[in-house]
């Protein structure tokens, strides 16, 4: 059978302010049309379709209409919560979808009450799904036994737990099954794509890739958002984002994968890569070697490497209107004013432009303004 591997969609993500829906339209109508190019039996969405736990009317609907196109042509369609999402709000879905032929899983299941699936795929072979939605540390490890002991413990704690709540998902998993494991978390050795939400990465969020028995053909993992195997019993993938969520992403290669598996065979994978979504680009130099910029379609973070001055970042922005941050070169920025002593009693004009010379943010224009309201103010 052939699968679709999925994840991190973050639908709703706003880039500075920035609206990116018609990017994220875009970009998953390419994952459609993989879909139906490679004749998928299965996609699967390893969590984080929305980027906000209260998505908009707008994100919803766009996600809502993917699955189904998705689900086209009888293909089975799973879809779990990642940490971005709202569990309870995949839970309201999940009835609805389910009448649609979607099996989608905000919270954990027993293994008999959907959190193993078992279809057949459109190619004939019997399938095993074992679904792990993302799970805090707070639901797996009590908050009573969080009060006592060591981080290393807790971690420990969590990692054990997770590796026994996979145990019993696959329990069922047998020789002449397609046996596929998905869930939503982070594993050692994964490389952080840049965009992820660290304070649901770090230490006590890991669980090991043991959790997974060697009968798993492959696991679907998402969270991180950098495409790449992890080392492990079995094939262990994270697919990506299918586009760059922030800059801290900008060197990935947006995209899915491409599965072909069948019972007692370990995963074929494949990457597909994406492009329709805008890149995502760190561009630096003065004003006058950014006005020569080439910029193309992307969205642009600029280093400005002049002295701050009034309206600097304005004109940036009129040069190139896809910068979406602008900051200065750590060389010239403004360093804190400390105070001398023993110097002689100065009025405020000669105290302000002595503070705006020695921040390193010394402006005429700003310094007549100031003259301006002193004089107003003191009348």
């Amino acid at each position: 059978m052939k699968i679709l591997h999925t994840a991190d969609w973050h639908v709703g993500k706003v880039l500075k302010g920035r609206p990116r829906i018609d990017e994220h339209r875009a970009v998953l109508r390419e994952l459609v049309a993989a879909a139906r190019e490679h004749d998928v039996d299965a996609v699967i969405v390893a969590g984080d379709l929305f980027d906000t736990s209260a998505p908009t009317p707008e994100a919803q609907a766009l996600v809502l209409n993917v699955l189904m196109a998705l689900r086209g042509d009888g293909r089975d369609v799973v879809v779990l919560a990642g940490n971005h999402d709202n569990p309870q709000l995949l839970e309201v879905y999940r009835p609805v979808l389910g009448k649609l032929g979607l099996h989608v899983i905000g919270s954990f299941r027993r293994p008999d009450a959907g959190g193993t699936l078992a279809f057949t795929a459109r190619s004939g072979e019997p399938v095993r799904l074992a679904v792990l939605p993302f799970l805090s540390h707070r639901y797996v490890v009590r908050a009573a036994e969080v009060l006592a002991g060591t981080a290393a413990e807790h971690n420990r704690d969590y990692a054990a737990r997770i590796a026994e709540l996979m145990g019993a998902l696959t329990a069922g998993f047998h020789g002449d099954t397609v046996n596929l494991v998905t869930t939503h978390g982070t594993l050692p050795g994964g490389a952080f794509g840049g965009g992820e939400r660290q304070a649901q990465s770090i230490f006590s969020y890991y669980f090991e890739p043991t959790a997974f028995p060697p009968s798993t053909q492959y696991a679907a993992l998402g969270h991180l958002h950098r495409r790449q195997q992890i080392p492990g019993p079995c094939p262990i993938w994270y697919s990506g984002s299918p586009l760059a969520v922030d800059f801290g992403e900008e060197g990935n290669t947006p995209g899915a994968l491409l599965v072909e598996v069948s019972p007692g065979r370990p995963a074929v994978v494949r990457e597909l890569a994406f492009g329709s979504a805008r890149r995502l680009r760190t561009v630096r130099g003065t004003l006058e070697q950014l006005e020569g910029l080439e910029q193309g379609d992307d969205w642009l973070k600029v280093i400005v490497e002049e002295k701050p001055r009034v309206g600097l970042a304005d004109d940036v922005r009129e040069l190139l209107p896809g910068a979406v941050d602008v900051m200065l070169d750590e060389r010239f920025r403004p360093v804190p004013a400390t105070r001398r002593a023993g110097s002689p009693e100065r009025g405020a004009r000669e105290l302000f432009r002595e503070y705006l010379t020695a921040t390193g943010r010394h402006d005429d224009q700003v310094a007549a303004l100031f003259d301006r309201l002193h004089d107003e103010v003191t009348g």
